[in-house]
């Protein structure tokens, strides 16, 4: 039986750590594709699945 994998979620401060852009051009990046979109939680509140964030800092062409 395999044991369910855990996701961390991550937030725009955390993300921006891993990815050293301003949050006007991670969000660009977000409308243009370039970026994963994230989950609303709340009306103020956006996270980021962690394993979509490292595949994205893993990817050739980034």
């Amino acid at each position: 039986m395999q044991r369910p994998t855990t996701d961390r979620l991550l937030r725009m401060r955390q993300i921006l750590e891993i990815i050293p852009v301003s949050r006007a051009t991670w969000w660009r990046g977000v409308k243009d594709g370039r970026f994963p979109a994230g989950s609303k939680l709340g009306p103020k509140t956006t996270v980021w699945k962690e394993s979509e964030i490292m595949a994205l800092v893993e990817r050739p062409d980034a």
